[in-house]
């Protein structure tokens, strides 16, 4: 009878097992339909969505697929658009897809920060390889506009580099098509930075995006700070397009607010970097502002043991400005990996301009 008991309750454990485990099959199987479903800006019929499973390892069959999809009709998460295309999400579909997808976002940036440090090939003593680029897409019309703002950034040190990219209508920046009637400026991503050290064999942990006071042309302290693995967006975009930034008036007395970051490194590297950012300079790349003693606070923030900590500029002051000229543009982050030979000087573009001038209205 014991024996009888016991394996009882071993079928009832393997019975919870199995419906736990369908239940979460379920659950990962309507997940991916509903992004599959969700990104797409057409109907999405089952095919596709067949094939959106296989590649995440879901081989299901016909019905099975259309017993996932009569769930989520019934739900309100989707509905049949016809029977020839297929599906598409309703709003309590999206709502549920953005509340599944948020918690998952938060630390996308630092997964970002550190693919794209390991995929560039950036030699700055050779101007060849890919450097990390920032983008501003706007209208044809505002780009003289925008062009006259470069120099007065590029000569003042608040940019990584005086070169920037140009994209008109119908280039390509990697995947990306630049539409009719706009064109894409870029500027280097401080991203680059990390990638450079990274391959001299010196690893470097970012920390926080933040908005640094400057005064009589001098980093002093951080304003604000936000963590970048507690973060689904770029720090320095949010504080750019929050209208946080005073970089014109850094520009024009020396004192006001940028963007910048705060990064670690090992603490027995900080002889080799300095000698790197050295050379970087020699090139025409000033990225940081001030580096740590190893193990000491700076600019009142604490590092980890055995680290130093750097303040590093943050390759959309330029965008920070435009936005605080006036001129509309959507922004995009750590955007892409471009060839550096398409990063032009600043004076080549000048032509763009209605008056290169070196001073900001």
């Amino acid at each position: 009878m014991h024996t009888d008991t016991k394996n009882a309750e071993m079928l009832a454990r393997s019975a919870a097992k199995t419906r736990s485990h369908e239940r979460l099959k379920t659950s990962l199987v309507e997940k991916i339909l509903l992004r599959a479903i969700g990104k797409s800006h057409a109907p999405v019929g089952s095919a596709q969505l067949a094939e959106e499973l296989l590649r995440h390892g879901f081989d299901l069959t016909p019905r099975a697929i259309r017993y996932h999809l009569g769930r989520m009709d019934s739900a309100g998460w989707t509905r049949l658009w016809n029977r020839r295309q297929g599906r598409v999400l309703t709003e309590l579909g999206r709502e549920l897809l953005r509340s599944i997808e948020l918690p998952e976002k938060v630390g996308f940036v630092l997964s970002r920060i550190d693919e794209l440090s390991y995929r560039m090939s950036y030699d700055p003593t050779q101007h060849q390889g890919t450097v990390i680029v920032n983008t501003a897409e706007l209208s044809e019309r505002d780009l003289a506009r925008a062009v006259e703002l470069l120099p007065p950034v590029a000569r003042a040190d608040l940019s990584i580099s005086g070169r920037f990219l140009l994209a008109r209508p119908k280039e390509s920046i990697e995947d990306y098509v630049v539409p009719e009637d706009t064109v894409v400026l870029g500027s280097m991503c401080s991203i680059t930075l990390n990638g450079i050290l990274l391959k001299a064999g010196i690893p470097v942990t970012s920390r926080y995006g933040g908005l640094l006071e400057i005064v009589h042309g001098r980093p002093t302290r951080f304003l604000e700070l936000i963590e970048y693995s507690g973060t689904t967006r770029d720090p320095l975009a949010l504080f750019i397009e929050a209208g946080l930034t005073r970089t014109r008036d850094v520009l024009r007395t020396g004192r006001g607010t940028v963007c910048a970051s705060f990064r670690e490194v090992p603490a027995s590297s900080v002889d080799t970097l300095r000698v790197i950012l050295r050379r970087l300079e020699t090139y025409a790349i000033r990225a940081v502002l001030a580096v740590g003693q190893p193990g000491r606070p700076l600019l009142d923030i604490p590092v980890t043991d055995g680290r130093a900590g750097l303040v590093v500029l943050g390759g959309l002051n330029v965008m920070a400005v435009m936005r605080e000229t006036g001129i509309p543009f959507s922004l995009r982050p750590m955007a892409a990996l471009v060839d550096a030979r398409r990063l032009r000087p600043f004076e080549e573009l000048l032509p763009f301009a209605r008056r290169p001038s070196p001073l900001i209205d």
